[in-house]
């Protein structure tokens, strides 16, 4: 079981997302806007972050960027889940750190997988070096 940190100032976005981490096993946290998410995530350390780009106080984009650089949480895996659909956004996002970018509305299956595939890509070992 992971845990996994939800950041959102949707409430209605907030509830559907917790409730399908936490059907697929998971324990959720949550903040409400970007700089709640990147306090959140320093002081609890969750495994994984689901993180809404477009939130009063600080951004997805800027959260995102944060928590990839700060010695503590540049570990997490943060996923992009926002309305932004453009591909620059997209970009933009993997270049501020993010592991994932996932455009609502998307269906259950949808993050269900995407949560699983990088929950499994973060916990394998490193590859040796060559």
């Amino acid at each position: 079981m992971a845990r996994i940190l939800i950041v959102d100032d949707s409430p209605s976005q907030l509830l559907g997302i917790q409730r399908i981490v936490e059907k697929l096993g998971h324990a959720s946290i949550t903040a409400e806007d970007g700089a709640q998410g990147v306090e959140v995530a320093k002081r609890e350390l969750p495994d994984m972050v689901l993180m809404d780009v477009v939130m009063p106080n600080l951004n997805g984009f800027q959260a995102t960027r944060q928590l990839s650089r700060e010695a503590t949480t540049s570990h997490i895996p943060v996923i992009l889940v926002t309305t932004k659909d453009q591909d620059t956004d997209r970009m933009w996002g993997m270049r501020q750190g993010a592991k994932a970018y996932l455009t609502k509305p998307f269906s259950e299956d949808e993050l269900s997988e995407v949560i699983e595939r990088i929950l499994s890509a973060s916990s394998e070992p490193p590859l040796p070096a060559a």
